[in-house]
């Protein structure tokens, strides 16, 4: 008996890994598979069979060139196994987007949020109303969607797709898997989000430079201040987290924050932080829920056009970011830091301060300053980050369903 349950292990393992070839590399042939993967052409064989009998993938044939032998057989998902739907949540909207089981997006619209008091009771709503408008659009069945896959900003528990701490609505939980059941019974994960900006990031690295990366930092600057660390552990293997960054440290007694402490880095890198500083508001204000970007857009341009406060605004949020920075980077490892959000549209006005945070750390002041960058597509690296974890939950679901 456990000679069979081992061999049946051992079957799902190499299943998923020619399901992770197809994802990454896309179309292959029954040898590319094989090279990829590592196993042997008879397993390759074997899984694909199983996997074609289920209609899980699918298999085309491309004529030669010369218009003589054999074609050339290759597999890849089939689009119609199932339906993914993405769930950004941002300080001002909602993004949903329906994709195929191959990766591709099929349909997308984003709404607006609502920032009044009541705003978590009328958001779950919405956030019920936005699913079923989405499948609506497409005529796809509730049963056809295999998970729904949900991010944030804040602090979550992936394993209950609960959020417990969030920048808009505090300490008031949100339990995403309470709320979809019954009408629901699809899987549902939740993720912090720039968890997966660095998990995109780490990807794109390691599809760039297969052995170059060994670890990265990605920096998220906006109404909220976020942080992700991706870290290789073995070759095609990554270990990725989120430490509540933004809420760390950075001056005793100082500036309130809206996570209720005083002195976090948020509280003096955040939108609505520059905002008090730049109109001299004393710092035990509460901050603001939302921040219009027109205004911060209007303090850039004074600071840019000479306006002292305003430009110490922001170089005071660069400070705190880099003292950040600088002990994280003592504690973990030199690694390249890549920034991103809406606030990279700041950089020039933050990078002195930055750099200069960065320089009172004694770790950075002996080896050097980390590799800065600056990633403006935000978005496109949250949406990456979804797939590249949903779909690879669903592979590995298909797989311990017993499908093949």
């Amino acid at each position: 008996m456990l000679t069979k349950s081992s061999t049946e292990l051992v079957r799902q393992r190499n299943s998923v890994l020619v399901l992770a070839a197809l994802r990454r590399h896309g179309l292959l042939a029954h040898t590319e598979l094989s090279d990829f993967t590592g196993l042997s052409s008879a397993t390759i064989s074997a899984i694909t069979a199983d996997l074609e009998k289920a209609r899980v993938i699918e298999k085309s044939e491309q004529q030669a060139a010369s218009g003589r032998g054999r074609p050339r057989v290759q597999f890849r998902q089939r689009r119609d196994c199932g339906y993914l739907i993405v769930v950004i949540i941002s300080s001002d909207g909602v993004q949903y987007s329906l994709v195929d089981y191959a990766g591709k997006l099929i349909d997308r619209f984003s709404e607006e949020r609502s920032h009044d008091p009541a705003g978590a009771a009328r958001f779950v709503t919405a956030i019920r109303e936005g699913l079923e408008r989405i499948l609506s659009r497409s005529r796809i069945g509730r049963e056809n969607v295999m998970l729904i896959s949900i991010s944030s900003k804040g602090l979550v528990n992936p394993d209950a797709a609960v959020l417990t701490w969030s920048p808009i609505f505090g300490s008031e939980r949100i339990d995403f898997e309470a709320m979809l059941r019954p009408d629901w019974q699809t899987r549902i994960i939740l993720d912090n989000e720039t968890l997966l900006v660095a998990a995109a990031l780490g990807a794109r690295e390691e599809a760039a430079h297969p052995d170059g990366l060994r670890s990265l930092t990605a920096l998220s600057l906006g109404h909220s201040i976020g942080l992700g660390i991706v870290r290789r552990t073995a070759p095609g293997e990554r270990e990725i987290s989120a430490p509540n960054f933004g809420h760390m440290l950075h001056v005793p007694n100082g500036g309130l924050c809206r996570c209720g402490s005083r002195g976090c880095i948020e509280a003096y890198a955040g939108f609505y932080a520059i905002l008090r500083m730049a109109f001299e508001v004393p710092d035990d204000t509460i901050p603001a829920k939302f921040v219009p970007l027109g205004e911060l857009d209007k303090i850039a341009a004074r600071a840019r056009q000479g306006h002292r406060m305003s430009a110490f605004a922001f170089r005071q949020a660069g400070i705190a970011l880099g003292n950040g920075l600088s002990r994280l980077l003592s504690l973990t490892e030199r690694m390249p830091v890549v920034i991103t959000g809406q606030g990279t549209r700041y950089y020039d006005l933050l990078q002195q301060g930055i750099a200069e945070g960065l320089a009172q750390s004694h770790m950075v002041r002996m080896e050097g300053m980390p590799e800065l960058r600056v990633e403006l597509d935000e978005q496109l690296l949250v949406f990456e980050g979804h797939l590249n974890r949903a779909l690879s939950v669903i592979d590995a679901d298909i797989v311990r369903a017993g499908l093949t």
